[in-house]
């Protein structure tokens, strides 16, 4: 045994001596590197695995990550043949093999490394399309991939977002990320559809049209400041394919809900073709109640009950156009425009009974509210980008205009019938314009292989312009109405610049970045006197701002990473914010707009942990948020009881929670992916507003499964709860819901067709509860119902250009593809 142990010890010496003198011969002056993008996007992949492994032994020589802008280098490698392997979870393990660096080549760029998304049987000389992940998760960005999103089909962009992990909606179809408003865009820019109106943008774009849903908790300086909690970028469908293709999807669902869309590309070598046309056709049922209890009588009047049944009607046409050509191997133009025409028709009937404290019913009545909108909207974008002399430096230039116009007619007929009987009638007219112009250059100039630097400049202008006449039928003659008419027209414009700076030092990367604004918002609002002329009254709101940000990423063994983060926003409020006009198609609840509101000043830090198995993935975050000059939705009663919404700045707001996001493989056929969000919110009050402070702790939850079945059939199963929570004047109420869907792929996967359920059991009911100095308010509604569609899709045409490589001695394993 001695001997034998002798022997190894000796055969060890010889071999680390024959290591070093190689080492030594060599110098260990080899370097591998490249850029790891996505296949289809172009999107770069960061912290993806480089593995280098000895072709001979299969031993392991090296292995990096790529960093944020997906390169990668591997470095101080002796002479050798080797294989590299690039490896990313939810994308193919790319191969590159026999890979030689010697004496006289000691560099090699490995260049661009494509990979492809999910995972099968590939190989050389075989084209093989295979399904996007569900979800790509990153510390500070997630994508969504709305083609695999069962139960949202037939839906509208509405309908997507309920099931996109962090993403709430409410039942006037806004948006928030993790319990806060966030910052909503249309391919990177705002959009004019309903002059902005975030609900109208949400509910005129059918699911069939969207290709992801991208999610940043918490931009860099070289994004948009505005946005509380950050951005959802919803990305419309372009193609990326090579040779000529397209689709048609057709949806059908009860309570005659229709949508058709239709995309046709063409792509060769230098040139990107792609048109899209899509239709809806939307019925959108609502009902609920809005009853309020007075502290004490007000003319007689204890407590006034209101039942709400309304339908709405939205019908409109999405049409996009777009261009990209390759002038030259480095510059490349794009040019794109879309149309949108839509019209929506809602009806609202409402019963309204009055009674004092003691049941007696004081009066009632019943009123039919009609609202008449139409619109049109136009926008053109263009887009230069220049590659530069040095690898990575890359200029780009975007020009955008968008125009649209917004008409709403309002009708009010009530019809009395306590304490006597009578007949009001209300006619309300408000054409708006609006114009949106965008100009935006952005610089890229690597330093070294690991750092760079990014700069840029920004201008948005934005115009607005609202006229509202109101009238009344009084005996039997249309009488003008001073009080509920009036101008507004608003000019919004914001000039930014920035600059980021990144590095890497072996696993550490950090990022410094400052941006300043020039802000402001100026008004005129004009006011009718007695013989119709009006008076405009000037206003301005003004201010400079810089905001700084800082991430901080620790890369740690087993694809495990730490980031901390920082940065400044800022939320400006939203246009019919900011509009004075008094909404009475309520006969109890009025609502009116701010001239003076300020803009929100957020501040959020964000520490994140991400761990990636082979069959599991886990995004953790614990957040803090402070916001100043936060806005919230103030009720104060009128005389007769009339409670008015106005937002206003309270002085401020605090968030701090903890989300989870995570993706398991159950099985083969099984993958769910689960998101959990616990939140502590505290509010300042403020005594001029009749507000005090409150805190709570809410809580929200869903789980998406994907099942795959027998016979090309793969069943979808979601899930989603919110807890109650706290605002400045009351709890808005817990609510669930469940969704299904099934989805069969026909003709070799050219064609599927899917059915699915939206709020299964009819239990989505937005609920809350009001209080203020003179009365308490609890409101309940419920919009759609359960909601079932049943959708046909069809792809056709060439998808692809190249020629099929010759096979090789060596085919690569099962899931992994050479390059």
């Amino acid at each position: 045994m001695d001997r034998i142990k002798r022997k190894v010890l000796l055969l060890a010496a010889v071999i680390c001596i024959t290591t070093v003198k190689i080492y030594a011969q060599s110098g260990n002056t080899g370097k591998i590197s490249g850029k790891i993008v996505d296949a289809q996007t172009n999107e770069t992949i960061p912290y993806a695995s480089a593995i280098l492994t000895d072709r001979k032994t299969k031993a392991a020589v090296r292995t990096v990550q790529s960093d944020l802008d997906g390169n990668f280098t591997i470095l101080s490698l002796p002479n050798g043949v080797y294989t590299f392997k690039a490896s990313y979870i939810g994308y193919q393990t790319m191969v590159r093999d026999s890979i030689s660096i010697t004496g006289a080549l000691t560099s090699i760029n490995l260049g661009t490394i494509k990979m492809k998304t999910g995972k099968g049987n590939i190989l050389n000389e075989v084209v093989v399309t295979s399904q996007k992940p569900t979800m790509q998760l990153g510390i500070d960005k997630k994508i969504f991939s709305v083609d695999q999103s069962v139960v949202s089909e037939g839906g509208s962009a509405t309908d997507v977002l309920q099931n996109v992990p962090s993403v709430q909606t409410d039942m006037d179809g806004g948006v928030s990320l993790r319990g806060s408003s966030a910052r909503v865009l249309i391919d990177g820019k705002q959009s004019l559809i309903g002059g902005g109106d975030v609900a109208q943008i949400l509910a005129s774009i059918p699911a069939s049209s969207i290709e992801t849903i991208e999610v940043i908790t918490n931009p860099s300086s070289k994004y948009d400041a505005e946005g509380q909690t950050g951005i959802i970028n919803i990305v419309l469908k372009k193609n990326k394919k090579l040779g000529l293709n397209g689709n048609v999807a057709l949806t059908a669902g009860n309570r005659d809900n229709y949508n058709a869309t239709t995309n046709l590309a063409f792509q060769n070598k230098n040139i990107n073709l792609y048109a899209n046309y899509s239709y809806r056709y939307g019925n959108r049922p609502g009902s609920g109640f809005n009853n309020t209890r007075y502290k004490n009588e007000i003319k007689g009047i204890g407590y006034v009950n209101q039942d709400n049944n309304s339908n709405e009607l939205e019908k409109g046409h999405n049409i996009k156009l777009g261009m990209d050509y390759n002038l030259t191997e480095k510059s490349t133009v794009s040019l794109s425009g879309g149309f949108n025409t839509r019209n929506s028709v809602e009806e609202e009937f409402i019963n309204l009974n009055s009674y004092s404290l003691s049941n007696n019913q004081v009066n009632g009545s019943k009123r039919l509210n009609t609202r008449d909108r139409t619109g049109n909207n136009y926008d053109l974008s263009l887009d230069f980008v220049q590659k530069l002399k040095k690898k990575g430096e890359e200029l780009t230039f975007n020009a955008s205009y968008a125009t649209g116009n917004n008409d709403t007619y309002q009708l009010f007929n009530t019809d009395q019938f306590l304490p006597t009987s009578a007949y009001f009638l209300q006619r309300t007219n408000r054409p708006t314009d609006n114009k949106n112009y965008n100009i935006q250059l952005d610089y890229t100039l690597p330093l070294t292989e690991t750092s760079r630097i990014e700069a840029g400049y920004r201008s948005q202008f934005r115009t607005s312009n609202s006229r509202t006449i109101a009238d009344s039928l009084i005996n039997n003659v249309y009488e003008f109405s001073r009080a509920l008419s009036n101008d507004f027209n608003s000019d919004d414009y914001v000039h930014a610049v920035y600059v980021n700076y990144q590095n890497q030092i072996k696993n550490f990367g950090y990022q410094l970045g400052l941006r300043g604004e020039d802000a402001a918002l100026e008004t005129e609002m004009g006011a009718y006197d007695a013989n119709r002329i009006i008076a405009y009254t000037p206003g301005r709101v003004a201010y400079r701002r810089l905001y700084p940000s800082v991430f901080l990423t620790q890369k740690l063994k087993n694809e495990q990473q730490l980031q901390l983060s920082y940065s400044r926003r800022v939320n400006r409020p939203r246009g019919w914010d900011t509009n004075p006009f008094l909404d009475v198609s309520d006969p109890i609840n009025y609502r009116q707009g701010n001239v003076n509101l300020m803009p929100e000043d957020v501040h959020a830090f964000e520490f994140s942990y991400s761990r990636f198995f082979k069959k599991f993935s886990l995004v953790s975050s614990v957040y803090y948020r402070q916001t100043n000059d936060v806005i919230q939705r103030i009720r104060e009663e009128l005389e007769g009881g009339i409670n008015l919404t106005t937002p206003r700045n309270l002085t401020s707001a605090k968030n701090s929670g903890l989300e989870l996001i995570g993706k398991f493989d159950v099985s083969k056929k099984w993958n769910l992916t689960s998101n959990f969000n616990l939140y502590h919110r505290k509010i300042e009050g403020v005594a001029a507003f009749g507000t005090s402070d409150v805190d709570g702790v809410t809580y929200n939850a869903n789980i998406t499964n994907n099942i795959t079945l027998p016979y090309n059939i793969t069943l979808q199963l979601r899930a989603d709860y919110r807890s109650n929570e706290v605002t400045a004047q009351g709890t808005f109420k817990a609510m669930y819901g469940f969704d299904a869907g099934a989805k069969m792929d026909l003709m070799n996967k050219k064609a599927s067709l899917s059915f699915n359920i939206r709020n299964l059991f009819n239990t989505r009911k937005f609920q809350m509860e009001f209080e203020n100095s003179g009365s308490t308010i609890d409101f309940s509604r419920m919009r759609a119902g359960n909601m079932g569609s049943l959708t046909f899709s069809y792809r056709f045409g060439k998808t692809d250009f190249s020629q099929k490589k010759k096979k090789t001695q060596e085919a690569p394993r099962s899931d992994e593809e050479s390059f």
